[in-house]
């Protein structure tokens, strides 16, 4: 269960990221690079995520569609 709560947070950190990214895209119009952070982390999180979830597999927390049973 708490596997699940990680992973979700990691996807509403991501959204919330990419959500900011289209605000100051929008608000900013060019004028500063907020954007381009915001993006920026959006997708160190996703990397992060993926490794998270590579590293659960391999120690055998979780397994990807039951397969092992």
């Amino acid at each position: 269960m708490a596997g699940k709560l990680i992973v979700v947070a990691f996807l509403i950190v991501i959204l919330y990221n990419l959500g900011a990214g289209l605000y100051y895209m929008m608000v900013d119009k060019g004028t500063t690079n907020r954007s381009v952070k915001a993006l920026t982390r959006r997708i160190a999180l996703s990397v992060g995520l993926i490794v998270v979830v590579m590293f659960a597999i391999g120690m055998g927390w979780i397994t990807p569609h039951d397969l092992g049973r």
